[in-house]
């Protein structure tokens, strides 16, 4: 029998894993700094954005209008890139929204080089702001009383090892003023999307929806960090 998408709404989650997972947001929260812009509140619109457009990554046409075969469910799932049938990158992409600006000064990383901030220098100069607050982030998740939260979420060392590389690659998105790291996003762009060159061909099927699938999501988090500016 052909795999059916398993439906969010029927998953449920023990009271004291979404106890923590409110923990853990309210902590994030109280991380923020009360500065103009990179601030909680800006955090929640992109956080608000990426889950809408998660939520538009769909086939050509409906897949509840598809015919319940392999071949429908293959063609859906490299339609949208793996995307919807993976919960892990979904959560990553609200995760990393809702922390790429923790502990953001409010100064931009040009500012803090040209300051010789001490951050700046911890970070060697490159996606101060980005790096820093993957970190406070980070240290807050690892925390032991998350842990039932992470066992939910990354059940083995691959899959946690596998989260923390989609929330970093996602977060460091969020640097465009960046030209080196643009540069690179562009080059892996090509690399995933145009069929005329020998590397489309020499990848496998998987590997090629993959990263499609990573460069997707880092734009999607890099236009709900723009577009709330706008």
């Amino acid at each position: 029998s052909s795999k059916r998408k398993l439906d969010p709404s029927n998953i449920k989650l023990d009271d004291a894993i979404l106890a923590q997972l409110d923990l853990l947001v309210t902590e994030i929260e109280n991380n923020y700094k009360d500065n103009d812009f990179h601030n909680f509140q800006h955090a929640s619109h992109v956080t608000m954005s990426v889950v809408k457009l998660l939520s538009q990554i769909t086939g050509p046409e409906d897949h509840h209008n598809f015919p319940s075969t392999n071949k429908s469910t293959t063609q859906y799932h490299k339609n949208t890139f793996g995307i919807t049938r993976d919960p892990l990158t979904r959560f990553a992409c609200v995760f990393a929204a809702l922390i790429h600006d923790v502990d953001h000064s409010g100064r931009s990383n040009g500012r803090l080089i040209q300051e010789g901030a001490l951050i700046a220098r911890l970070y060697n100069g490159k996606s101060i702001a980005e790096q820093n607050s993957i970190d406070v982030a980070w240290a807050i998740f690892m925390n032991r009383k998350y842990e039932e939260l992470r066992n939910t979420l990354c059940p083995t060392k691959a899959e946690m090892q596998r989260f923390r590389q989609l929330v970093v690659n996602l977060v460091i998105a969020t640097d465009i003023l960046d030209k080196d790291l643009q540069k690179k996003r562009n080059i892996r762009w090509d690399r995933a999307f145009q069929k005329d060159g020998n590397t489309y061909f020499e990848e496998s099927a998987q590997h090629m929806i993959n990263q499609q699938a990573t460069v997707v999501v880092e734009h999607m988090i890099q236009a709900s960090d723009v577009i709330h500016t706008m």
